[in-house]
């Protein structure tokens, strides 16, 4: 088929060329009747705007801030990579992106970044923490016609536009049946430990892991959740004191960040293949112990798709174009040593 120009629509509803322009990117001039005309032709020939044509002759311009988190989370780092290697094609569609760097973990501190976009930027993807502050700077932001999205954890208390990531409840839920599995009927603690419980996807994960696990595998205790801060070497001291406190510990589900950190109180302990451990996020690192069997199964999130699906959607607000849901849609992996790409 061949695709439906502006010359079409103005020859099927009866108007110049110039007017279909007005009415398409909404300039004003056009009386009511012949809006009407004209959109009754887009709809029977439906006909899509180029939308980056039309950014091209209007000289438009966007400019949207990533903010991601300080350290060295390793999905991070492999999601500020997805966006960097598309910054490039983003730059031929007028499109500029930029990335900052902000420790998440500090509700006030990652307000006050918030809080100094400029007037240039025109949309914000954040990795959000539900804190007062930062739900207050969103709306700021959202206030200030700047459109925001939320990006890996949800602030949907807030005016954020739209969330891109997974379903973090059924990815703790997802956890639990596998770690339930994996386990058998052997009775035992499980160690729980996040980044942060002010994290919302962390908050998710666990509320899901706890609730299969109560409801399904009610020989398991799931001991109190102890927190890292994604960063490694807090989450080797959680992953070693849990070792040695629980002798009978037969499972570790480790919510967020800090991969590295698990892994090395394992092989220290001795008991790497007599303790099930279940993480999120394939990375480089995850991978190889994936493959070796330190690691039993990985829960994932495509870091390339959410990389274009927030570029997309950020766009598609901006100029009022529809969102394909299904194309958005961030799905739940699972990979084993079998699997595993």
């Amino acid at each position: 088929m061949l695709k439906v120009t502006l010359e079409d629509v103005a020859r099927e509803a009866g108007v110049s060329l110039a007017t279909v322009d007005r009415v398409v990117n909404g300039r004003e001039g056009v009386h009511a009747r012949t809006i009407e005309r004209v959109r009754t032709a887009i709809n029977r020939l439906n006909f899509e705007p180029d939308r980056h044509a039309s950014r091209l002759a209007r000289a438009r311009e966007h400019n949207f801030t990533i903010i991601l988190p300080t350290g060295h989370n390793a999905f991070m780092k492999d999601l500020e990579g997805e966006f960097l290697a598309s910054r490039d094609r983003l730059i031929h569609e007028r499109v500029r992106l930029s990335i900052v760097h902000v420790d998440v973990f500090d509700g006030p501190v990652l307000a006050e970044a918030l809080e100094a976009i400029g007037p240039e930027i025109t949309g914000v993807a954040v990795v959000g923490l539900d804190h007062p502050a930062v739900v207050e700077a969103v709306n700021g932001l959202t206030a200030r016609g700047i459109t925001v999205l939320t990006l890996v954890s949800d602030l949907p208390s807030s005016k954020r536009a739209h969330f891109v990531g997974i379903d973090n409840f059924a990815a703790g839920r997802t956890a639990a049946t596998l770690i339930g599995r994996f386990v058998g009927r052997r009775p035992g603690k499980v160690g729980l430990i996040a980044g942060s419980l002010a994290l919302r996807d962390h908050i998710e994960r666990r509320n899901g892991f706890e609730q299969v696990i109560a409801r399904e595998y009610a020989h398991l205790d799931v001991l109190p959740v102890r927190e890292g801060r994604d960063e490694n070497a807090r989450v080797e001291a959680a992953a070693r004191a849990l070792l040695i406190e629980h002798p009978e510990l037969v499972a570790l589900y480790n919510v967020g960040g800090g991969q590295e950190g698990i892994i090395a109180a394992l092989e220290a302990s001795g008991r790497a293949q007599a303790i099930v451990y279940v993480g999120h996020e394939l990375t480089a690192f995850s991978r190889r112990h994936l493959v070796r069997g330190t690691i039993d199964a990985i829960i994932n999130q495509d870091s390339g798709h959410m990389a274009r699906s927030t570029t997309r959607i950020l766009l598609a607000l901006r100029e009022g174009a529809p969102i394909v849901p299904g194309q958005e849609h961030i799905r739940i992996d699972i990979f084993l040593r079998d699997n595993v790409p």
